[in-house]
């Protein structure tokens, strides 16, 4: 299933799609279907000057940024903080002997913020190999990241064997056991926030979203042109990821909403799940 679903990732990305379908018109032009496959490579193009360059990708992921608020400090301090993998590249890491962060890093640089403001939270950290071939492991290397923000590693738990978001929570929720009374933080990307907060919530362990990384300004990345192919199809890319996988995540019962939300009920918002009706 892990497999498939990698495959099927594969070829959900506008760009790999677009590009395969182009190639596979140019394979047309020189058979008998010379006609269809020009069509094919034309309509190919220009779908992906048209992902590339219109706002499609912050309009798509504007969408999801926005579902959780920034997270309300009010209240008693939390009492673990988890962080979801994503941010390191291990295998860079591990062959150049340092840290690689990627475009995601704010995941984990606010741990060093977060950590310091919340002494007395534990500080978890969720992230396998994501790959179809097994690599080196996130949670190999964020320990000594974390300890260069000053975290003593008493204070650090780690989760090694997570592939997907679903895995995430459920492993999780399995390693460290929360009370019914706790308060916990989930740290990832606002684009992903929905679908992790989705999972947690199907998991029976209830978080609060604390959303990082963010892609869009917000409203004002509506309108104009990316100024780089590379860069719209980047953004409609990750968005669209998430968006299929919020579709899979809800068919298969992996989350019982399709688009999770904040919830609130007389008054009392539920995205802080430490919040009880």
């Amino acid at each position: 299933m892990f497999g498939l679903s990698k495959v099927l990732g594969f070829f959900a990305l506008p760009s790999n799609l677009l590009i395969v379908l182009a190639l596979a018109g140019i394979v047309l032009v020189c058979t008998r279907y010379r006609r269809f496959g020009q069509g094919l490579l034309i309509g190919a193009v220009l779908l992906l000057a048209v992902v590339g360059f219109s706002p499609l990708g912050n309009v798509l992921m504007l969408s999801l940024e926005e579902r959780f608020p920034k997270w309300d400090a009010r209240g008693r301090a939390p009492d673990g903080i988890i962080v979801l993998g994503g941010a390191v590249s291990p295998d860079v890491s591990a062959a150049r002997k340092e840290i690689a962060l990627n475009e995601a890093a704010e995941r984990m640089t606010v741990v060093a913020k977060l950590a310091r403001d919340y002494p007395s939270a534990r500080i978890v950290f969720t992230g396998g190999s994501g790959r179809l071939w097994q690599g080196a492991t996130e949670a190999e290397v964020v320990p000594a990241l974390f300890e260069s923000f000053g975290i003593p590693a008493s204070r650090i738990v780690l989760e090694d064997r997570a592939r997907t978001t679903a895995e995430n929570a459920s492993y999780t929720k399995a390693l460290v056991q929360p009370k019914p009374n706790e308060r916990w933080l989930l740290v990832t990307s606002a684009h992903h926030m929905p679908r992790s907060i989705g999972v947690f919530r199907a998991a029976g362990f209830p978080v609060e979203a604390y959303p990082v990384d963010f892609r869009t300004r917000g409203a004002a990345d509506l309108v104009g042109p990316f100024g780089s192919l590379a860069g719209g199809l980047a953004r409609t890319d990750a968005a669209l990821h998430e968006w299929a996988g919020l579709l899979v995540y809800w068919l298969t019962g992996r989350t019982a909403e399709l688009i999770p939300g904040p919830r609130r009920l007389g008054g009392c918002d539920l995205a802080r799940e430490n919040c009880r009706p």
